[in-house]
């Protein structure tokens, strides 16, 4: 099969969502990343935006699924079967056969949560698997030059990791990643409110708290907001009314992991990238750059100015479908060796 007539799909395996580019398409699928199962049939009831819409709302035979938790596949036929569904649903399963794939995932996932990222793919159809780090495909889909000598600072705070990287000549130089990030911080709210206010509430609760009154700076219009949940003691409905402020502080303490792991690679970056730095900024990307004040944040502490990726929740597959030229030209210059399939069969690695 040419080239150009095989399928290119750039997938964003999120801990909060599960995003998907299809050459030619565009994104086609951009929803939550859980699945309602029925587990008296073991049928699938709902996924996406409507499994979303049931989660803390079930009853004991319906079982809330995440196949994929802090970057990593910890469900390997449940990631299988929402793909299935996803593109079923789509009608657009056959796309994935003699595909070319590229799985966007965490800095820091193992050599073995690589192949069962790649395994899924495969067993889907696809012909050939590239995996590269979320944060890099992020760099490119915020319109940073990766390929020009000079050194990025790339900071994608996700919903279950932050990736931390420094860029440089077309690859990263040094990148960490940390399990704090949006599901995080969702969870400090949780233990806030019920450690303050005895209330204990769920994690869409959480989520809308954070949306609604999360900010790393003060700003105009700081508000109060309602929140219901079941007393600790007593254990009927209550209401807790709760401050921006409050949740500022508690964003802020949970900030403080990030900024020390930008401290440690800031630390052990060249001293030829560290003027580039200082210049370019600090470019943040993922949901968690939509937290209000988080500029001011980072600036305040660096003195260096920061910007945010003109699309922060969806620049992993934007970058991905720019880095398909890349991947095309490796293609033509046999960068990928033999067939996929006797590579598979040899155990000879296919991802960049």
């Amino acid at each position: 099969m040419k080239l150009d007539e095989r399928t290119f799909i750039a997938l964003d395996l999120g801990t909060s969502n599960i995003i998907a580019y299809v050459s030619k398409q565009g994104i086609v699928y951009n929803e939550p990343s859980i699945m309602a199962y029925d587990t008296v049939t073991n049928s699938l009831l709902a996924l996406g935006e409507e499994a979303y819409a049931m989660l803390g709302k079930t009853h004991e035979t319906i079982s809330m699924i995440v196949p994929i938790k802090d970057g990593v596949i910890t469900d390997l036929d449940a990631a299988k079967d929402m793909l299935k569904h996803v593109f079923g649903k789509l009608k657009m399963l056959n796309d994935w056969r003699n595909s070319i794939i590229l799985l966007a995932c965490p800095s820091e996932v193992t050599e073995l949560e690589r192949e069962a990222l790649k395994q899924v793919a495969y067993d889907m159809g696809a012909e050939i698997v590239v995996v590269e780090e979320e944060v890099k495909m992020a760099a490119i889909g915020a319109g940073i030059n990766i390929d020009i000598p000079k050194g990025n600072i790339v900071i994608d705070i996700g919903g279950g990791t932050s990736d931390i990287a420094i860029l440089s000549a077309g690859d990263i130089i040094i990148s960490r990643s940390i399990k704090v990030a949006g599901n995080a911080f969702n969870e400090e709210i949780k233990k806030y409110v019920r450690s303050e206010y005895n209330v204990t509430i769920g994690d869409k609760t959480a989520e809308n708290v954070k949306k609604e009154l999360g900010s790393l700076a003060k700003y105009k219009g700081e508000k109060t907001m309602s929140v219901f949940g079941r007393d600790i003691v007593s254990g009927l409905p209550k209401e807790a009314i709760i401050s921006s402020e409050e949740i500022r502080n508690v964003l802020v303490n949970a900030f403080s992991r990030i900024t020390d792991m930008v401290i440690e690679i800031m630390e052990n970056t060249p001293p030829e990238l560290a003027g580039d730095i200082i210049s370019n900024g600090f470019m943040l990307c993922g949901g968690g750059a939509l937290i209000r004040g988080i500029k001011e944040y980072f600036n305040g502490i660096f003195s260096i100015p920061c910007k945010i990726s003109p699309s922060p929740m969806t620049g992993v597959v934007e970058g991905a479908q720019i880095y398909q030229k890349v991947i095309n030209r490796r293609i033509e210059n046999g960068y990928y060796g033999k067939n996929a399939k006797d590579l598979r069969k040899s155990g000879q690695s296919q991802y960049i």
